[in-house]
């Protein structure tokens, strides 16, 4: 039998064990989530709304820059 297999299968795991991987999970999603309001954003913001210690909510505003132009006529003078 591998090492690895014996070890695990000789871990009991407690309720607390389990708390603590969900909140990993969670962790995790929130990271993710996080990541991809920030992938590709020039100009702009991300904000995390966090309730308890808890990221439950991640919002994305993003600002796209025009260039600027001169206005009609100004290139002209007489």
């Amino acid at each position: 039998m591998n090492e690895l297999q014996g070890e695990e299968g000789s871990m009991k795991h407690s309720p607390d064990d389990v708390g603590e991987s969900a909140q990993e999970v969670e962790r995790a999603d929130a990271l993710d989530r996080i990541r991809a309001a920030l992938r590709g954003l020039r100009f702009g913001t991300v904000t995390l709304v966090v309730q308890d210690g808890v990221v439950v909510q991640v919002e994305r505003t993003e600002k796209i820059r025009l260039p600027r132009r001169e206005p009609r006529g100004a290139s002209w003078t007489g």
